[in-house]
């Protein structure tokens, strides 16, 4: 069995890894991939949909599992599909739950999904209207289109309010719509369904850390670390499942965008229940590197489900183990950052090593991104897979190096 996976991030390196301890795989390549990931798994550089797809019909995977948001946008699980390629990921109209915030609020709305309070904005002048009759603060403004995980502004008074609002409607932004949401109070949680479409069956509960700084401080990030189980989440599996995860699946069928592939839901537990923060349309990172070690049921099992309707057959078995991620960053992230900086290794990481932005100069990484690389360790325990993550941590150097310290230290109460 041959798997292509699209993608050139920390996700795709756990997704590759996963199927890497699969007994029925001949073949992992990973496109573009990165030097990194190159260590283990064959990279190819394919730069868009008709390079992959004349390298499908060069080589014939037996599966395309596509790891970021960004070609499922642009539709390539369709384009795949339509030639007869088996494909991980949904149409680009089911993706719409990601690609457009505006969209998606529509439709919990329209379902009694609950989520925030909202408004929508296209014109700026609307939006600092808006802004200017409002009192409340803390306010969410987010971007409608993708932003790669930064396009969300939480402003604690009007004037962080308005200077979001120029930054998000700018012309030069992909984007010129915004939703300006209510802020949930409580602790937040992600879960993954994996669903043909008719069923579906949920993960481990995970928790991102998105804010750049320790105890949730600073900008938004794509992701600083993440860790799993979330045992505290558990008791609110049952209403989770009932009272979103089932309506909006049955809300996209209803729409005409049947999701396939794996949900993500990212939720906060409020005094009132859980509530829907966002929905993405693939595995989430750093999330997928925290909780996809942990998965026991082989992961063409669960492709091989969703590809043919069986997930109602499904059994998803975990390790009974803790997993902590920790997200290495370059300085200046999310903003500007500089590349091209040495990576040293003290000695051989007894975590797993889940590399995103490097590059590869005379032979040796180098940093070449924002978010440089993720450490995954397991444990027995939460105490057990910290201390190992964060020694393995302080034996990592390149100049900048930036990480947060309290990865799964956060108090889920609410």
């Amino acid at each position: 069995m041959k798997v292509l996976i699209i993608g050139s991030g920390g996700r795709e390196h756990a997704i590759a890894d996963s199927f890497a301890r699969c007994n029925e795989i001949s073949q992992i390549t990973v496109a573009p991939g990165n030097p990194g990931i190159a260590l283990e798994h064959r990279c190819v550089p394919l730069l868009g949909p008709a390079d992959i797809l004349r390298f499908c019909r060069l080589e014939h995977p037996s599966l395309v599992f596509i790891g970021p948001e960004q070609p499922l946008a642009e539709g390539l699980s369709d384009l795949l599909r339509d030639n007869g390629f088996n494909c991980i990921g949904p149409s680009q109209a089911a993706a719409r739950i990601e690609t457009s915030k505006i969209f998606a609020k529509q439709l919990m709305s329209k379902y009694q999904i609950p989520t925030a309070d909202f408004h929508q904005f296209q014109a700026k002048q609307d939006a600092i209207g808006f802004i200017h009759g409002n009192d409340h603060y803390p306010i969410v403004i987010k971007a409608d289109g993708l932003a790669a995980g930064k396009g969300v502004i939480i402003a604690g008074d009007r004037n962080e309010a308005l200077a979001g609002i120029e930054l998000l409607m700018q012309d030069s932004h992909a984007t010129k719509r915004v939703v300006i949401e209510e802020y949930l109070k409580g602790w937040e949680v992600s879960l993954f369904a994996v669903t043909d479409g008719f069923d579906y069956r949920c993960t481990l509960f995970s928790q991102d850390h998105k804010q750049l700084y320790d105890q949730d401080k600073g900008p938004n990030t794509g992701g600083m670390g993440a860790w799993c189980p979330v045992r505290e989440a558990e008791p609110f599996r049952h209403s989770i499942e009932n009272d979103i995860i089932e309506p909006v699946l049955h809300a996209l069928k209803q729409e005409g965008s049947q999701f396939s592939g794996f949900l993500y839901c990212g939720l906060m537990i409020t005094a009132e229940g859980p509530k829907v923060l966002e929905f993405n349309c693939r595995l989430g990172d750093p999330e997928a590197q925290a909780m996809l070690p942990l998965l026991k049921t082989p992961i063409t099992e669960v492709c091989h489900a969703i590809s043919t309707r069986e997930v109602n057959k499904l059994n998803l078995q975990w390790f009974d183990q803790y997993s902590i991620c920790v997200v290495l960053a370059s300085k200046g992230y999310p903003g500007s950052y500089d590349r091209g900086l040495p990576i040293e290794f003290e000695q051989n990481p007894a975590s797993k090593v889940f590399y995103s932005g490097v590059n590869q100069v005379d032979g040796k990484l180098v940093t070449n991104g924002g978010r440089v690389m993720s450490l995954v360790a397991l444990g027995s325990s939460l105490e057990e897979a910290r201390e190992a993550v964060y020694r393995d941590v302080q034996a990592v150097h390149f100049h900048g190096k930036t990480f947060r310290n309290d990865i799964s230290l956060r108090n889920n109460i609410i």
